[in-house]
């Protein structure tokens, strides 16, 4: 029986962090293996597993009436405004109440439509005595071209709910001044951005994250810094149900979410050397097919490379659907089943199994702990060699769908 010691303690303390785990969750891990084995730990992972799949996230999106706030959230959901699903736009305040938007590949992720600030049905003390600010995890505040008081006081009262607000210059495409027909574009967004935070901070907002962004071209101006900051600024399990619900507008955005599945793995890795794991034909040991399948199929619609987020970029993009899928060339976008997974775990370029690829620092806990079995390894490697195999047909996939003609 493994038992804990110093040296070991304090090499994971410097070295080993286990994803998604507070310090209080790798203490319960080592207690219960250290009192019922590798089977007593098995029911903590996977309840880490299903709080990384379940957890809710909602997202505010509010400011005054006119700012863009249905576009924007549309963008945010990687749908156009005309897509089927998509938040309803108009001239004239169209949200009279607040309005959730699920994300259409993963509705644990909400955006809430909010009735604009200072109008005939909601002027501003109205507006904060009828809007239930706790449910939100943070918020984001829109303005079509300067933040005025009715944002301010907005600001305020989220402040004193210590939740995280950021200030969205939206329509920016629009604020740019032509001299002579030349717009030093660079120059006019530092400007604008100086101006909106020197106001916010006139008129009390200490340190005001100021993003200005169209949401017309997302991969342009702060939108992509955006989504960065979101995702930085919440904690671990959050931070990874965010990402997940990004648009597949940039390969650094793809590059993020390959970040966040490798976090996952030791997991998976984990759990496929338990009650489930069966003999793999050819190799001289067992491993749990039906978590390779569930974990490469889960791999692919985080990646965005399901038909339905396929579609939706196409979409975005006006480039067909199998123009885009012919940039995919891996055989892991055909069927996945337990006969397929026992082909390429057998003599497949997938795999090269021995326990020296299983490097400790990046096998927190289970590296630490419990070592590296067969079954372990095996899943391991195979599902990191897949993540970036698929990573990088996506990767090329979006590089094509953006790229001009």
């Amino acid at each position: 029986m493994f038992v804990w010691n110093p040296s070991l303690r304090e090499k994971m303390d410097q070295t080993l962090r286990a994803p998604f785990f507070l310090a209080e969750d790798v203490e319960r891990l080592q207690s219960s293996y250290n009192s019922g084995g590798l089977e007593a730990i098995m029911p903590l992972i996977q309840e880490k597993i299903n709080a990384l799949n379940n957890t809710e996230l909602h997202i505010a999106v509010t400011g005054e009436s006119g700012t863009g706030k249905s576009t924007f959230i549309n963008a945010m959901r990687g749908l156009k405004n005309t897509d089927e699903g998509a938040a309803e736009i108009g001239n004239v305040e169209t949200t009279m109440k607040p309005t959730k938007y699920q994300h259409p590949s993963f509705p644990e992720v909400y955006f809430w439509d909010l009735p604009g600030v200072g109008t005939v049905k909601y002027p501003a003390k109205k507006y904060l005595s009828e809007m239930n600010f706790q449910k939100y995890d943070f918020f984001i505040l829109l303005s079509g071209d300067r933040f005025k008081e009715h944002d301010t006081i907005l600001a305020k009262e989220i402040n004193l709910l210590e939740k995280k607000l950021y200030f969205v210059r939206s329509k920016i495409e629009n604020s740019f001044h032509v001299q002579s027909g030349i717009v030093d574009k660079e120059t006019e967004l530092e400007k604008i951005r100086d101006n909106s935070v020197y106001n916010l901070e006139k008129a009390g907002i200490s340190q005001p994250a100021v993003f200005l962004v169209s949401s017309y071209q997302t991969r342009e101006y702060d939108f992509p810094t955006l989504n960065e900051t979101l995702a930085n600024n919440l904690n671990d399990i959050k931070k990874d149900v965010f990402v997940k619900s990004l648009p597949n507008t940039t390969v650094k955005v793809l590059a993020q979410k390959r970040d966040q599945l490798k976090k996952r793995i030791w997991m998976l890795a984990t759990l496929s050397g338990g009650v489930g794991a069966v003999p793999v034909p050819g190799l001289s040991f067992a491993c749990d097919l039906g978590i390779l399948v569930t974990g490469i199929i889960e791999f692919r619609t985080y990646l965005g490379l399901d038909d339905a987020s396929l579609q939706r970029l196409a979409n975005i993009t006006g480039k067909p659907v199998e123009f885009l899928k012919a940039e995919v060339k891996t055989p892991l976008m055909g069927e996945i089943n337990k006969e397929f997974i026992k082909r390429i775990v057998v003599g497949s370029t997938f795999v090269g199994i021995s326990v020296a690829e299983v490097v400790l620092n990046f096998v927190p806990v289970i590296g630490s702990i419990f070592g590296a079995t067969s079954s372990f390894a095996l899943t391991y490697s195979l599902l990191n060699k897949v993540l970036d195999e698929l990573t990088e047909n996506a990767q090329r996939m979006v590089t094509a769908a953006f790229a001009t003609s």
